[in-house]
């Protein structure tokens, strides 16, 4: 299997090549140069598989340069019920993503949340640790990891990657804007290989700066940085596989469609959902969810596309996805526009220079239906409803950006097919909104008592690129 970029100006390369790389060299991002095609045969017999055996019959279509012992290895090891213990509900642990029906046959969550950092991004993360561990010990090289979080990407990776050999990380957040215990989770960290980094800025202005060093070749290449966020290949193609293990528990025939309701900010998660279903799972609807910074809803509902500036972006109460550029979604637009590289260069290079691109005029737009995609946004009332209601009429606590997601997938349901969301994240991170909704603690795991009493570090810095360069230089010069 080889990767293109979506910019179609950088050299096709192999697995782990793009694993350790992040953005290509263009500026795009890498998908594979075809779809791997799913035959029904094939899913049936995967219908019974355990979490890893499902993962390895996925990813070895997709990695074709590791042999196929030590991928099976790599995913025995990540996928355990060990890792993904803090199950919450009375599920079974060795499920990893138990899926719990809110009402049986209609609408059910994907418990995606039950990883050391209780949010889905564990569900990749995990797994890019213990492959970025694997490809630099067979290289004898090391990597320096730059990534930017709006909220739970930086403790998912920072808890994959603490201790891997040949590993640092460098994380960018927004000063100020994520919750209690999404902070005390990262920078509670006192590993050697973990530096955070507080930018007095949005997320946007934190992802910017990672674009910015990425594409800084000189710099990239002599202090090797690497990417973790959702740019990363290997993060989406982990993420394909909860789909197809989804799909598996809420049906019982593989001639039965579901719909899928992934509340999104970068684009990523669903961007996931979208390959799956090119790959030929039987998914009916991807509908997205956004809170109010409606950027990707804006585009699915008119076909324009206007990331936001700083300024305008809001500070909402589902933060992981207070995202006004979502990174991902040319991934998409690649596919939507046939693979056109040279017209997706083209709109970025608008997206880059601060304009919006409207495909609403082009046949492009109006295959959006053929590819699945609906969509919805949420606000803070409605998290708050949400949240309320799921708990008053099935006794299930849930977070606010998958109230988000819940809030939308009602929205769009049909006698059709059943409506599966996709948990993003426990409760007991968003605090002050379960206080708001209901008056109440959040549900909290007994071994994450106190974290937000821990000893913190951090570095806070203004949103200036060549600063972290810097502090980049100096730490990995140390």
């Amino acid at each position: 299997m080889k990767y293109l970029s979506t910019r179609g100006q950088a050299a096709q390369a192999q697995f782990c090549d793009i694993l350790l790389g992040g953005l290509a060299p263009d500026g795009g991002l890498y998908l594979p140069e075809s779809y791997p095609q799913i035959t029904a045969q094939e899913l049936s017999e995967w219908r019974t598989l355990s979490y890893a055996e499902l993962a390895f019959e996925i990813l070895s279509r997709f990695i074709t340069d590791i042999p196929a012992a030590d991928l099976k290895a790599i995913c025995d090891k990540t996928y355990t019920a060990e890792v993904y213990r803090y199950t919450y509900r009375g599920d079974d642990a060795s499920a990893i993503t138990p899926l719990h029906w809110l009402e049986e046959g209609k609408l059910a969550l994907l418990e995606l949340s039950n990883g050391p950092t209780l949010a889905f991004k564990d569900m990749a993360m995990q797994l890019l640790g213990n492959l970025f561990e694997y490809v630099l010990d067979k290289r004898g090289e090391q990597i320096n990891i730059l990534g930017a979080t709006s909220g739970d990407t930086g403790s998912a990776a920072e808890y994959a990657m603490r201790g891997k050999h040949g590993v640092r990380v460098f994380m960018l957040s927004p000063h100020g804007k994520m919750s209690a215990f999404q902070r005390a989770q990262m920078y509670s960290l006192q590993d050697d290989n973990i530096c955070n980094i507080a930018v007095t800025g949005m997320f946007d202005d934190a992802q910017y700066i990672v674009k910015a060093v990425s594409s800084d070749a000189s710099f990239k290449a002599r202090y090797k940085i690497g990417a973790v966020n959702s740019i990363n290949w290997a993060r989406v193609a982990a993420q394909i596989v909860y789909y197809f293990k989804g799909y598996f528990e809420a049906t019982t025939s593989n001639d039965q469609q579901v719909a899928f309701c992934v509340p999104s900010g970068n684009f990523g998660n669903i961007c996931a959902g979208h390959i799956a279903r090119q790959m030929g799972l039987p998914i009916g609807r991807l509908i997205l969810a956004t809170n109010e910074n409606d950027v990707l809803d804006e585009f699915f509902r008119t076909g324009v596309y206007r990331p936001r500036r700083a300024a305008e972006t809001h500070v909402t109460s589902s933060p992981s996805m207070d995202i006004a550029k979502a990174s991902n979604f040319e991934r998409f637009v690649f596919d939507l526009l046939g693979r056109d590289a040279k017209a997706v260069a083209e709109l970025w290079r608008q997206v880059d220079a601060g304009q919006p691109f409207d495909l609403s005029r082009t046949g492009h737009f109006q295959h959006i239906a053929g590819f699945g995609f609906v969509s919805g946004s949420s606000t803070h009332a409605d998290r708050i409803r949400t949240i309320r209601e799921v708990w008053e009429q099935y006794g299930v606590m849930i977070d606010p950006h998958t109230a988000d997601g819940v809030k939308v997938a009602r929205e769009h349901m049909t006698a059709e097919m059943p409506v599966v969301v996709l948990e993003t994240a426990l409760p007991v991170k968003f605090g002050d909104t379960i206080r708001e909704a209901l008056g109440r603690e959040a549900d909290r795991p007994a071994a994450l008592a106190g974290i937000e009493y821990l000893p913190q570090r951090v570095v806070v810095m203004a949103p200036d690129a060549d600063a972290v360069k810097q502090l980049i230089a100096k730490r990995v010069s140390a």
